[in-house]
């Protein structure tokens, strides 16, 4: 879970901020480095039509995840934790040389490190630790890239005084949790951490509405929001081990949820930004997350990552609520059912290869996320990666991205081993991709008549990780190791 990340919020609820600012000094841009074009704003009343919301390709970026993750590891308490103008530099310059040529095109923040509002006037988060945003997204610029933010439009970062614009002088303190009219799931609970928007009060959609204009002001265009099933309901199944009964906060309710998802989506699309939604519990097969957002996580947090948390951990279950899987793979399994080209984005977290022992497994979960649809969040850094960027940064495999390929495991039950450990789909071209992966420990071979996924006659085979072209088939026979896998193309 991200709970290592939820400190910082204390801080914020209690007014302490940090007053370090920025310095040009090793920076890495000038302001002559920083394209001349201004971002346009959309009016804030123009109509916008949410019906058509899924046309984004998963991204491919790079998280700060894994350096917070290390700072934590090593006992840093979050309130101090940074990651200062000079390792930005490190950070950026390694993705421009690296990641950039083979489409990962940007940045992005998360939790851990202090979100402040310093300076902006209606409340909005604008520095991140020691770093003012705007000055990240230059550096990000200078070097062709974009910046993402992790931030939630129901999080209050400013004073309750602080105006809203687009209303008749409501406040931040008036968006806030009222004992006397609204209905919550847990009255007497305290909500942990945070301090919310109640999306069912005036200024709600306002608000929320400033935010995403807010970031797009900056450059922003990709949002990460986190702990919406601390908002939607105020229970947390990960945290009933450190808190008895797993009740983080009030629960607002599902009507105020949905109202809220709705008021993100609208304002979302009007500003071009992408969504992305984490920790939502996914009710109803997570009809309001795929109706509102682009993409939702669908598997716990990566944490010290590695094969258990690809494929080992909990696996076969899935739960009820919040994280409803806690490995990967099950999690693309179960939630295949919702996902296909134009549809939601599924999210399988952070990639940290430096935490995998063989190349086998490294292909896997790079393969994986490919063939389900997902992103490739890189959270390796540059002194971390060792020789790995290598499978980061495989053309062939990448081309599904780029194409927006959705694959489907032949079975979406998570128990049955025999079938969802193969996965396959057909690209815009016509080509069909094949994935046949080994999520045990020893040897096994796989059979696979071409006619089980709709094609008939001979195709060319190519094994996209060789870049070999194997000949002609009409029916795969495939021997894996342990932990590995194997992923063809097959064109007529």
């Amino acid at each position: 879970m991200e709970y290592k990340k939820i400190t910082l919020f204390c801080l914020l609820m209690i007014g302490i901020f940090t007053s370090t600012s920025c310095k040009d000094e090793g920076t890495g841009w000038t302001p002559d480095m920083i394209p001349d074009d201004e971002v346009e704003v959309p009016d804030y009343d123009e109509e916008v039509d949410i019906s058509n919301i899924h046309k984004f390709k998963a991204p491919l970026y790079w998280s700060v995840y894994e350096f917070c993750m290390e700072m934590a590891d090593n006992g840093i308490p979050e309130y101090q934790m940074d990651m200062n103008a000079e390792e930005w530099d490190k950070a950026i310059d390694w993705v421009a040389e690296n990641l950039k040529p083979y489409g990962y095109d940007m940045l992005c923040t998360d939790g851990f490190i202090p979100m402040l509002c310093e300076k902006n006037e209606y409340g909005y988060m604008d520095k991140y630790g020691s770093m003012y945003l705007k000055d990240l997204v230059a550096k990000c610029k200078a070097k062709g890239l974009k910046l993402g933010v992790y931030d939630n439009p129901l999080w209050l970062h400013g004073k309750d005084e602080t105006p809203i614009q687009n209303t008749n002088n409501i406040t931040l303190g008036q968006l806030k949790y009222d004992a006397e009219s609204d209905v919550v799931a847990h009255p007497d609970e305290p909500d942990k951490f945070f301090t919310y928007v109640v999306a069912t009060h005036k200024g709600a959609k306002e608000y929320i509405d400033g935010f995403f204009k807010h970031y797009k002001e900056l450059g922003v265009e990709y949002i990460r929001m986190d702990f919406l099933s601390w908002y939607e309901d105020g229970f947390d199944r990960g945290m009933e081990a450190s808190w008895g009964n797993g009740l983080v906060g009030r629960g607002y309710g599902r009507e105020c949820y949905e109202k809220a998802l709705e008021y993100i989506c609208i304002s979302a699309t009007r500003y071009g930004i992408f969504t992305s939604l984490v920790m939502p519990h996914l009710k109803n097969n997570a009809e309001l997350e795929r109706k509102y957002g682009n993409m939702v996580r669908i598997v716990a947090d990566t944490g010290q990552g590695g094969w258990n948390h690809f494929s080992d951990d909990s696996r076969g279950k899935v739960y009820e609520g919040w994280p409803n899987s806690m490995n990967m793979f099950d999690g693309f399994i179960y939630w295949s059912k919702v996902t296909g080209r134009n549809q939601v984005i599924p999210d399988g977290d952070f990639i940290r290869l430096n935490t995998f022992n063989t190349d086998a497994e490294k292909e896997s979960v790079i393969s994986l996320q490919l063939i389900a649809g997902g992103p490739v969040t890189v959270a390796d850094r540059h002194n971390t990666v060792g020789d790995n960027l290598k499978f980061y940064q495989n053309e062939e495999m990448l081309a599904l991205n780029a194409d927006r390929f959705v694959g489907k495991p032949l079975s979406g039950d998570v128990t049955d081993t025999e079938k969802n450990q193969i996965w396959y789909g057909q690209m815009s071209n016509g080509d069909y991709i094949v994935g046949l992966f080994n999520r045990d420990n020893e040897q096994k071979t796989y059979e696979l008549h071409l006619s089980e996924i709709g094609i008939e006659g001979e195709v060319s085979v190519r094994d996209l990780w060789k870049h070999k072209d194997e000949g002609k088939a009409s029916k795969l026979s495939v021997e894996l190791g342990p932990r590995a896998c194997k992923v063809l193309k097959l064109t007529k």
